[in-house]
């Protein structure tokens, strides 16, 4: 079992002979990018660990508009919502090849009842995802989409060389998705905040030059 499952993301926290008998009862699945492993509303049971890759967690409407909620990566996990057995509450894609464990439901209840300390990891987890799903509703009500955008970008931003930059590499309808917004929108902000002197755009990749204005 792959090592690596332990020392990142939420399952860190975990001691590894702890999760080993629930992750044994897992079965191994690979996708390729750009695959919906987990539609909104389906009824499919299990807990997705990642192993390798990475997914972005999201809603669409009926007319094909999407928002993403989240993108997480190896060692993190999605899936416990179905606990309560209802539907799945988002859809996931994978942005890239990915691998995981799938532990099924009826092998995650048990495990819950005879380990607490996974419990409690479990609702923390909860927790931080309603925190911030709270402040992305926040945002949505209360900033327009130029403030939405900027708050994305610091979110993202990393200093590198001493500059900040945004390392992961998003096109204009990604970083839509991620903000509620067209991609046309994002298009028209980019482009003026370039011409400002505010950001170097060099293919995908996002250089802030200097303090973004509060106001577009």
């Amino acid at each position: 079992m792959p090592g690596a499952v332990f020392r990142e993301g939420p399952l860190s926290g975990l001691d590894e002979a702890t999760l080993r008998p629930l992750l044994e009862r897992a079965a191994a699945k690979s996708y390729p990018k750009s695959t919906v492993i987990v539609s909104e509303g389906d009824r499919s049971e299990g807990l997705y660990v990642i192993l390798s890759g990475k997914v972005r967690i999201y809603l669409a409407n009926e007319n094909g508009r999407e928002v993403t909620l989240g993108v997480e990566g190896p060692g993190d996990y999605f899936g416990e919502m179905t606990l309560d057995g209802g539907a799945r509450s988002a859809s996931v894609m994978t942005l890239e090849p990915s691998r995981f464990l799938v532990v099924p439901r009826a092998a995650v209840e048990p495990f819950i009842a005879a380990h607490p300390e996974f419990a409690l990891h479990l609702v923390r987890k909860l927790i931080r995802r309603v925190r911030i799903l709270t402040e992305s509703v926040r945002s949505l009500a209360l900033q327009d989409v130029y403030g939405r955008f900027t708050r994305l970008l610091h979110e993202l931003a990393i200093e590198e060389d001493g500059k900040l930059v945004i390392a992961e590499k998003l096109t204009q309808q990604e970083m839509a998705n991620r903000i509620g917004a067209s991609r046309e929108m994002v298009g028209i902000i980019l482009k003026d905040l370039v011409k400002g002197g505010y950001l170097t755009v060099t293919g995908k990749r996002i250089a802030i030059d200097k303090k973004l204005p509060l106001e577009w």
